[in-house]
């Protein structure tokens, strides 16, 4: 049996503010267009140092206490010793090692297997820069 790797890269503008950005859909058209029923694997990918992605509820407040929990733990004041951008960016670049910038996947019939309540998230603390990509990967 020989196996298949299809991938893509899409752009995502996240604005001027911390967010989580729902990939859920995305990675859902993604894979009607390339799975054809099959089983795989989705890989997930972001190529930022300031970027990660995550798997949680959205929209009964686990994105926002995300989001505040990464302020708390990733203040974004002037104690940092890697200093670009504007001031407080620097926490944004410790984010990749709290929230990894890859997740994988599992696809079952070609559909995403995700929990009742699990979303596909790009997480961004990074106000300087609203212009992300990720790429998806589905191998079968």
């Amino acid at each position: 049996m020989t196996g298949t790797f299809t991938t893509r890269t899409i752009n995502i503008t996240t604005g001027s503010t911390e967010t989580l950005h729902d990939l859920t859909n995305v990675c859902s058209a993604f894979l009607r267009e390339v799975a054809h029923g099959r089983n795989g694997l989705l890989n997930i990918f972001t190529p930022h140092e300031t970027s990660g992605l995550a798997i949680i509820e959205t929209g009964a407040g686990s994105d926002d206490d995300l989001l505040a929990v990464l302020r708390d733990v990733l203040p974004a004041d002037d104690h940092w010793q890697h200093r670009h951008g504007s001031p407080g960016r620097s926490s944004a670049h410790m984010l990749p090692a709290l929230v990894p910038p890859h997740a994988t996947l599992p696809v079952v019939d070609g559909e995403l297997e995700l929990g009742t309540s699990q979303s596909v998230v790009l997480v961004n603390t990074d106000r300087d820069n609203p212009e992300r990509q990720v790429r998806l990967s589905f191998l079968s």
